[in-house]
């Protein structure tokens, strides 16, 4: 089973429980900063989730999903709630997801009016992909309340701005058709989250929504109708199996896991083979080599975790009294690497428990290089352990 979680966060109460009432036995994760995950999994299913409600607002779903993203390290991060509707061929009830998400109030005030300045982000292909074959197969709809009524899903941009949309006829509505027609919906987290994923590197990001009204001066009505919660519950029911196949291509070391070991590499111009026979040694043969080199065994580098935690202890220890450390994040990072050392004594070993108190034991040292590069050789230590 993969360690890396999925995250899914939410805006809305309404929304976070449509995904909590699928979760078996969530348990509480206090991130040292105040915000609370809980951590569990769907009925049925192996995926691990991390679920948080981070309000509304782009700038909320930006940090807190930053927040997220450094503490768990996760598979992929998912956005899953309500959002008005743009199209008319778009029904109450339908889920949309995003193919590109538009941050749409950026702008530049001249004489002759306000003229668009747009920002947008991409879901990856591989994700995009997964999710077109979901709604393609009709896998998902065994999660929906009601079987009985199969709600469309739709692939296209979302806008996410920062205020409400309840007109056809506003500015603000004229505005949007002007400058992102093709939208099929309106909402105000997705640019956040997507931005954040932006920032780190391959993580796939994903919003996905159900239409809840049609942003045409009848939200009012629909609300009192309690679409909101139909809608959210058709986009949870999406998102519990667009979560759980992400997760089956991590464990299968699909997609996810190659990305991953990509990371930044420069493209390959070709393959080398180095090939020795006899008593020949080969070292490295190559046109160009981005990045270091290491040859050999290092004598100074720990092979052993207890080792390397230990010596880990050491490293914070002079780092709090050179002054990279403050008392209170000494403290917490003392606590986690405690919980790490913990872990790796169990019978039998605790590997999750183990290597989730490592990733938040990196997201408190980050910012001092030196501890980061430091646990980044025992994080890798910890993944090798079978």
């Amino acid at each position: 089973m993969s360690d890396r979680p999925i995250v899914i966060l939410t805006a809305l109460d309404l929304e976070y429980q449509a995904i909590r009432k699928k979760m078996l036995d969530p348990e509480l994760h206090r991130h040292q900063h105040g915000t609370r995950f809980e951590i569990g999994r769907f009925a049925g299913s192996r995926c691990r989730l991390a679920l948080a409600h981070v309000g509304t607002g782009n700038q909320s779903a930006a940090v807190l999903a930053e927040r997220a993203i450094a503490e768990f390290a996760p598979a992929a991060l998912l956005f899953v709630g309500v959002a008005g509707a743009l199209h008319s061929h778009i029904s109450l009830g339908d889920v949309v997801v995003a193919t590109r998400v538009y941050a749409y109030h950026g702008g530049t005030s001249e004489d002759d009016g306000l003229r668009s300045r747009p920002r947008s982000w991409e879901t990856s292909h591989a994700a995009d992909q997964i999710a077109r074959h979901i709604g393609r197969t009709g896998s998902w709809t065994r999660g929906l309340p009601d079987p009985g009524h199969v709600p469309h899903v739709h692939f296209g941009p979302i806008a996410a701005g920062e205020v409400v949309l309840n007109s056809k006829v506003s500015g603000h509505a004229q505005w949007i058709r002007q400058n992102y027609h093709d939208a099929c919906a309106i909402e105000m987290e997705g640019a956040g989250v997507a931005q954040a994923g932006h920032l780190n590197g391959a993580l796939p990001v994903v919003v996905i929504r159900g239409i809840s009204d049609r942003a045409d001066g009848t939200k009012e009505v629909t609300d009192r109708d309690q679409w909101q919660q139909r809608a959210v519950a058709n986009a949870a029911a999406f998102a519990a199996a667009l979560a759980e196949e992400i997760a089956a291509e991590e464990r299968d070391g699909g997609w996810l896991a190659k990305a991953a070991a990509r990371g930044s590499r420069m493209p390959e111009q070709g393959t080398t083979y180095n090939i020795a026979r006899d008593n020949a040694r080969v070292g490295v043969q190559a046109g160009t080599v981005h990045g270091g080199i290491r040859l050999g065994f290092e004598p100074d580098r720990p092979t052993d975790l207890a080792e390397a935690l230990a010596g880990f202890r050491s490293q914070l220890k002079r780092a709090r009294d050179d002054g990279h450390l403050d008392e209170d994040t000494y403290a917490a990072a003392q606590a986690e690497l405690a919980v790490a050392e913990e872990a790796l004594q169990e019978k039998p070993r605790s590997k999750s428990r183990l290597t989730l108190a490592l990733k938040k034991l990196r997201g408190l040292i980050s910012d001092v290089g030196e501890l980061a590069a430091a646990l980044a050789a025992v994080i890798a230590l910890a993944q090798a352990l079978s």
